[in-house]
């Protein structure tokens, strides 16, 4: 969310910018320093040796280094300041941004989300109907298209999967080759260190950031941000005394006329060389996927104020003193800057390495809970760090795989040439399924001409495809590295879908008939028990199959009962007052509800310990808002499972029927202890003596109470309500199926290994529903089910 603040809406309008939070945008910019731009800042110590190593052996002449420095600042020009931050900023999801942003708003203004649960009710979310309107807009007969093939859903979805593989291969690669960079500054000392020595050095600075991402994005982003800052100012004021001592001219070197000479000398090898000009890019996504931690103002006032002169001075003076010195290239950044000041720029180039890494970090750590959001990754832990801010989260299990993997590929390559030929392939790889995505925006969600969104496209994907082909060229010289890990993780992610997709339709295809339930009476043929059962499940209608298992095979069950159904939406957040929609299953006398619990992509399911207290009082709500309903007595009868209303205790407010009140109830220890013999349960017992109030827990307990103003209500309504309140006095259960899914002996080998063996691994070493869904496990009962898919 791009709210600084708490409470405040996650959407900043630009246009209404005023006084007040234009302070917090700058402050917004100043922290984006350490989070956004740390990897983009710290370019300029990789590109010019990943450019003229190579092919371009051959042409170490000033006329070259004129034409790099050229294709350079037209390369930062067009992709982050006219692509990212004039278009792809305008085409935020609330206030977020990144490839499932545009996803999710393609998928809001068409029928494209293949998320198995949705509802009509979910359209009418104030986030959802965030952009232009689809309902005046006719549709066009390429949305109408894209709604009818499946196909092409599934591709669209897969072609996401593939980009957040993509981006999570950057956080992999990204501290791999920065703090590389930043350690070649010892070997132009004159006393270098041995290449075991840096290998061991950037190992441990390596273990040293991704330990401290526990902290949170914030308190990171506050130590890091001056940092870069430093960083920044240090090569704008070496970049312009280069320029100044080696070589003025090299100012002329913006024309792109040096782009046509460059290609017309160098040729194919020009054309190869490419992959490491668009080095210089590396960390542009970043720009666009971690726009819900800040807003787009502060991150555009950051990049045009600050960022985008301070590289392309600095770009230009390591030109100019290359132009002069061109044996210096394998080493350009470091030889370039003055002896006095090398110490203090090693230093700090080193501490910026650091940062860089940051920005991608943190972008994984968002696409990670987006993918898991959408039902493609499994079940993980995810920590809010900053109650202010939503996006900014941390996941344990991504942050030491990620450390894990950049340290093999660290040890494995030793070399930021071979590093970076597969970070630049992946770098570009996410630009260009960026660029399709928004051509769709421009045509589903902006409604413009198709010609318009074909004019960006082919004009984008056409310098793209030029940058992308030279990339694709170093694949054997270490290129393959992004595609390897992108595999490993678009098989896990589609593996999880495929199998979380089979599940939900093996639900779907086993509900119960409520003519079953209604023929049982409204004692279920059972004995009702006090006390509220909830029964989880992924069905947002009808009753799902581990209830019946479990009424059949127990004589008895609660008095209530609630099918809760936790789902994702496809937008960023649902504000708690949209939270929970509430409806009847059965008739009055069955005592049956559903509620449904709806979060946006973005959102942490964090555990406040007050879900039950929440159920209740809008099942309250929901029971007198039916009993006023003129209608209601009309519809009873033919509307059990489908009625559904927004209920928020948080609304209801002074219009609530039930009283709250806390009582605080006093546990005496035991005492057996306290009258025992043996010295060491005494001794015990002294030790914990001021932790328990000398033998005493207090335990809070929050109990309803019918107001006044419900004397005068119907019998029937109130007898419900005064069942419910009895009901949540006795207790409430938490119900879950405890499933196993394994594939059908006619399915396909294919399918049988998809199952049987990498979904089976998948659920086997993730997160358990419950732990993930925060039920406490003292209250959790477990319904063993076996899915054959």
């Amino acid at each position: 969310m791009a709210a600084a603040e708490s409470g405040v809406s996650p959407r900043r309008n630009p246009s209404q910018l005023s006084w007040m939070n234009l302070s917090s945008n700058l402050i917004l910019a100043y922290q984006s320093f350490g989070v956004v731009y740390g990897d983009l800042s710290t370019s300029p110590l990789y590109v010019f040796p990943c450019t003229f190593i190579g092919k371009l052996h051959k042409h170490h002449n000033e006329e070259a280094v004129f034409g790099a420095f050229s294709l350079i600042f037209w390369t930062l020009t067009l992709f982050p300041l006219l692509k990212y931050l004039l278009v792809l900023l305008s085409a935020d999801d609330n206030g977020e941004g990144g490839t499932f942003a545009l996803y999710s708003l393609l998928c809001r203004h068409a029928k494209l989300s293949l998320l198995p649960n949705q509802q009509a009710a979910d359209e009418e979310l104030s986030a959802y109907k965030f952009g232009p309107s689809t309902d005046t807009a006719t549709s066009s007969p390429f949305r109408r298209f894209l709604e009818m093939h499946k196909r092409l859903r599934t591709a669209l979805l897969l072609l996401v999967l593939f980009g957040a593989a993509m981006v999570i291969g950057d956080g992999v690669l990204t501290p791999a080759i920065s703090v590389l960079s930043s350690m070649s500054g010892l070997q132009a000392t004159d006393k270098k260190l041995t290449d075991g020595e840096l290998l061991v050095l950037a190992c441990v600075i390596l273990v040293g950031l991704f330990a401290l991402q526990h902290c949170g994005t914030h308190r990171v982003a506050f130590m890091f941000a001056p940092i870069v800052i430093i960083w920044l100012i240090s090569i704008l004021f070496i970049g312009l005394y280069n320029i100044l001592h080696w070589n003025p001219t090299i100012i002329h070197a913006i024309s792109p006329l040096y782009i046509i000479k460059f290609f017309r000398v160098t040729g194919q090898d020009g054309w190869i060389s490419l992959g490491g000009i668009l080095l210089s890019v590396t960390g542009t996504e970043a720009i666009f996927a971690n726009l819900g931690h800040f807003t787009s103002v502060s991150i555009r006032l950051a990049f045009a104020v600050v960022v985008y002169p301070c590289l392309v001075v600095q770009y230009m003076g390591q030109a100019a003193f290359l132009s002069k010195n061109l044996g210096s290239i394998p080493n350009s950044f470091y030889d370039s800057v003055p002896d006095p000041v090398f110490w203090p720029v090693f230093v700090i180039a080193t501490l910026a390495a650091i940062v860089g890494s940051q920005a991608v970090i943190t972008a994984t750590f968002s696409i990670v809970k987006q993918c898991h959001a959408l039902g493609c990754f499994p079940r993980i832990k995810v920590v809010h760090t900053w109650k202010h801010i939503y996006g900014q989260i941390y996941i344990p299990e991504i942050n030491w795989i990620l450390m894990i993997l950049t340290l093999a590929i660290t040890i494995g390559f030793r070399d930021t040439t071979l590093i970076g030929n597969a970070y630049g392939i992946a770098c570009m790889m996410v630009m260009f399924i960026t660029t399709f995505f928004m051509a769709l925006v421009i045509v589903v969600v902006w409604q413009k001409s198709c010609f318009l969104a074909a004019l960006f496209l082919g004009t984008l994907w056409i310098i793209e495809g030029v940058y992308l082909s030279a990339a694709l060229m170093k694949v054997p010289q270490g290129g393959w590295v992004p595609f390897v890990l992108t595999f490993i993780f678009m098989i896990a992610m589609y593996v999880w879908h495929y199998g979380t997709r089979r599940k939900y339709s093996f639900d779907l295809h086993n509900k119960v008939s409520l003519k079953w339930l209604l023929g049982l009476g409204p004692s279920l043929g059972i004995v009702r028990v006090p006390g509220i059962g909830l029964v989880y499940s992924e069905l947002a209608t009808g009753v799902p199959a581990i209830f019946s298992h479990f009424v059949t095979n127990l004589p008895a069950f609660h008095k209530v009962v609630v099918f809760v159904c936790v789902k994702s939406v496809p937008v960023p957040h649902v504000s708690p007052e949209e939270r929970f929609l509430i409806g009847r299953v059965c008739p009055k006398p069955y005592r049956m509800y559903r509620c449904i619990v709806r979060y946006g992509y973005k959102d942490i399911q964090r555990e406040d310990g007050d879900f039950e207290n929440q159920l209740v009082q809008s099942i309250a709500e929901f029971i007198q808002m039916e009993a006023s309903d003129l209608q209601s007595s009309a519809s009873e009868s033919q509307s059990y499972d489908g009625r559904m209303a927004v209920l928020s205790s948080q609304k209801s407010g002074s219009n609530s029927i039930l009283t709250v009140s806390e009582v605080e109830e006093i546990d005496f220890a035991d005492p057996t202890i306290q009258s025992s013999k043996s010295m060491t349960l005494q001794s015990l017992r002294s030790v914990y003596e001021d932790e328990y109030l000398q033998g005493q827990v207090r335990r809070r307990h929050v109990r309803f109470q019918l107001t006044p103003s419900s004397a005068g209500m119907e019998s029937s309504v109130r007898e419900e309500l005064m069942d419910l309140i009895r009901a949540k006095e006795a207790g409430v259960a938490y119900i879950m199926g405890h499933s196993y899914v394994k594939s059908r002996k006619s399915s396909s080998w294919l399918k049988k290994m998809t199952i049987d063996i990498g979904y089976s691994f998948l659920r086997k070493n993730c997160r358990g529903p419950a732990v993930a869904l925060n039920i406490p496990h003292i209250s959790l009962i477990e319904v063993g089910m076996i899915y054959y898919v």
